[in-house]
């Protein structure tokens, strides 16, 4: 389980980017953190794995409190830390299993990083996790040969080769058009529901985050607006996450889209 406890951070310019922010996320839940530009859902998602350091307050995951940790305990800690980036973070050189066995460098050491030496059970998972994203018959194939889908699914095969306890996902399908981005969000909340595996889905798309997750956080000016379940997000809720604007359009799109991809199903 990830517990935040009155999470702070602060830039040095005295910007605010998270006021406090406490919420629980159990084993296997797969949350949507939504809000607007500069409301704090990015910094959230890096103060949990300490890519950026936080002011105050504390994030704990299954009882260790990754905020108090130095760095060598810090790096044992990120083992169970997936990260999935919105740039996909791929080293474009390298093949599809180069790029996904990467994710088992906290794992070996130093040389064998540097060589790239890897198990034989750590190639055979994965080639397991390439198959479960549908991208085994390319696993020769160099990163930048691939599309932004298929970048993504090795994003996530990446990040489940290190055998996470929680997934920290950064706009998943900022860049991907609104068919593989429904694709991308199944597959991860598919792949959660397997492996029992909680996820924060950063995402900008409330259609999105309604139509895929158990449960959304709103965040605006760094502070909580809303948790709840997707059915809860009525426009009253979004216009005050968001702002004015047409929120029934949105909910009606929502269910177009689920009935069109149960039609396809």
């Amino acid at each position: 389980m990830l517990k935040i406890d009155k999470l702070t951070k602060r830039y040095p310019t005295g910007d605010l980017a998270l006021n406090a922010v406490e919420l629980e996320i159990p084993k296997g839940q797969v949350v949507a953190l939504i809000g607007p530009s500069g409301a704090g859902k990015s910094t959230l998602i890096r103060c949990i794995n300490r890519l950026v350091q936080p002011t105050s307050g504390q994030a704990i995951l299954n009882g260790v409190n990754i905020t108090a940790l130095g760095s060598g305990a810090l790096r044992s800690a990120r083992r169970k830390m997936g990260m999935i980036f919105q740039e996909y973070a791929l080293v474009e050189r390298l093949t599809v299993m180069e790029n996904v066995l990467s994710g088992r460098l906290g794992y070996v050491g130093f040389w064998r990083s540097f060589l790239r030496k890897y198990s034989q059970e750590d190639i055979d998972e994965a080639f397991r996790l390439l198959d479960r994203v549908g991208l085994l018959a390319m696993a020769d194939k160099r990163a930048d040969e691939l599309s932004g889908g298929q970048r993504q699914r090795v994003g996530i095969a990446r990040a489940l080769i290190q055998n996470p306890d929680l997934l920290l996902v950064d706009e998943p399908t900022a860049s991907l058009d609104p068919k593989t981005s429904r694709q991308i969000m199944r597959l991860i909340c598919e792949l959660c529901a397997e492996r029992e595996l909680a996820a924060i889905i950063n995402i900008h798309d409330v259609a999105l985050a309604k139509m895929f997750v158990q449960r959304v956080i709103g965040l605006k000016l760094g502070e909580l607006q809303f948790d709840g379940s997707p059915d809860q997000l009525t426009p009253e809720v979004l216009t005050r996450i968001y702002g004015e604007e047409d929120w029934e359009a949105t909910i009606e799109k929502v269910d177009d889209e689920e009935a069109e991809d149960e039609a396809v199903l």
